[in-house]
């Protein structure tokens, strides 16, 4: 049997980091790709093929998914599409800048890369597209303003891309994680310093709390699971003969994607705000 591929983005740390190992111990060829040169480097000695690929330079996006065709011989059997940042912030202090950054990497990087990996699936006459979203692409919380708006866009673009490519052989799937042990809050951090002038905002009280929830380690979050958790859940979308359009992982993010079904908004408003 042809040994399967994938190509999965953010591979440095956390999900990516996991899915990788986890998929190459099954058997895959993982492409596991970082932003950052270093990071490529530590993942290729540990024996993995790592293309450079930061959704927020086009360039790389083309020249990334280009070097793995030529090492396939063309074919990409799966795309994992798992990259994203955060930055924290109440939205009446988010600029422009701010938010167009965050949308180059979440949402058109992303876009960018699947766009053009669907022709290889096209031509091969098979493929699958896993999108990594969160339980904040299903609803929305405090000072997350920036992450929620790009993982309600990608929510919305999959959907969408789904319904689409159902008269094709490529399926399209959403992972909705919730609080999975990660480097999210630190990595947030330098968007947080670069953007949020909280010192001279009219909330500048209410940052003190986040930014200590920012700044210090106060060990895992409620109902907070490892990354291996969204891993398993990966494993099924690319394996089983017909996966679910989206996948639930953490407490939070099923029972949030219930309430969201049965609450009227005024009501969700007050579950979210009592945390």
């Amino acid at each position: 049997m042809t040994q399967k591929t994938i190509l999965i983005t953010g591979c440095s740390s956390g999900l990516g980091y996991d899915a990788a190992h986890g998929l190459r111990a099954r058997g895959w060829r993982v492409f596991a790709s970082c932003r950052q040169l270093h990071d490529c480097d530590r993942l290729i000695s540990e024996g993995f093929e790592a293309p450079l690929i930061d959704y927020a330079d086009a360039n790389s996006i083309y020249n990334g998914l280009a070097e793995v065709l030529e090492a396939t011989g063309g074919t990409l059997d799966a795309l994992y599409n798992n990259g994203a940042f955060a930055c924290p912030g109440a939205v009446e202090d988010l600029p422009r800048g701010a938010l167009r950054e965050i949308y180059e990497t979440n949402v058109f990087g992303v876009h960018d890369l699947t766009q053009a990996v669907i022709p290889v699936m096209r031509n091969q006459g098979h493929g699958r597209i896993v999108n990594c979203s969160s339980v904040l692409g299903l609803v929305g919380m405090k000072w997350r303003g920036a992450y929620v708006s790009t993982k309600f866009a990608l929510e919305g673009l999959t959907d969408v891309l789904r319904i689409e490519m159902s008269d094709t052989p490529i399926k399209v799937i959403l992972i909705e994680p919730g609080p999975i042990t990660s480097k999210i809050r630190e990595n947030a951090i330098p968007h947080f310093e670069q953007w949020i002038d909280h010192e001279n905002s009219a909330r500048a009280e209410q940052y003190v709390e986040l930014r200590e929830r920012l700044y210090k380690d106060s060990g895992p979050d409620k109902f907070e699971l490892p990354p291996s958790a969204t891993t398993k859940k990966l494993i099924h979308a690319l394996e089983s003969k017909r996966p679910k359009p989206r996948y639930y992982v953490t407490v939070p993010t099923y029972l949030m994607g219930a309430l969201r079904r049965i609450l009227p908004t005024r009501a969700l408003d007050w579950v979210i705000q009592k945390g």
